[in-house]
């Protein structure tokens, strides 16, 4: 890590986005010990900028722990996982069926048919989840729904978190575009409970494939 070139007022701020990139690009992995005085003399700071830059990753759920016992980067569990993807299905069953309702289905789903995820061999799975998290967040812009866009985005770096942790020599399918193709259809069918079911079972399925590994 490296802070060579900070405007010193901006220094907090730096600090904190360091430490948050370093976590969701996988460099600071799941249950990696956050030492004040490690990072401290690291990045070339005091111990209370760093203490200041933790505090907000731990209140944006990237960071758990106390004080005293040493802070950690988090890691999720089986049930935080799926309670993960059951709020993600509800935020995404909504978008999808508001475009439907709104009669805007096909022409949406021509657009994202346009960004399905597209994995080369050797792909990593950093890059693999950014195509995925890009297409699923297409679809909530495409609602126009501002607060379900912010919201969705405020889990998206848990998301991150949550499946690199679990991610490791993985070949899933998830992030496949067959798995996706299924939403696309359920947009151009017209019908919003179906696209609705098809977005939560979406979810259900990559949680039950996340949470057990």
């Amino acid at each position: 890590m490296s802070l060579e070139g900070v405007n010193r007022s901006t220094l907090r701020e730096q600090v904190y986005m360091t430490l948050r990139s370093e976590i969701l690009d996988g460099r600071l992995t799941a249950g990696t010990r956050l030492a004040e005085v490690d990072l401290a003399s690291q990045l070339g700071v005091s111990r209370g900028t760093v203490r200041e830059a933790l505090r907000r990753l731990q209140q944006s759920g990237l960071v758990e722990g106390e004080d005293r016992a040493g802070l950690r980067v988090t890691e999720f569990s089986h049930r935080q996982i799926v309670e993960l993807y059951d709020v993600r299905g509800a935020l995404e069953a909504l978008a999808a069926a508001s475009i439907v309702r709104e009669g805007r289905g096909r022409e949406v789903a021509d657009q994202l048919e346009q960004h399905l995820p597209e994995l080369p061999a050797g792909t990593s799975v950093e890059e693999r989840l950014d195509v995925d998290l890009a297409f699923h967040e297409r679809l909530c812009e495409a609602s126009g729904n501002v607060m379900l866009l912010t919201m969705w985005r405020d889990l998206q770096d848990l998301m991150r978190v949550a499946v690199l942790s679990h991610a490791a020599g993985t070949k899933t399918g998830l992030m496949a575009p067959s798995f996706h193709m299924p939403i696309v259809e359920g947009l151009r069918s017209g019908d919003p409970e179906v696209v609705q079911q098809i977005l939560i079972g979406h979810m259900t399925h990559a949680a039950r494939v996340w949470a057990n590994r």
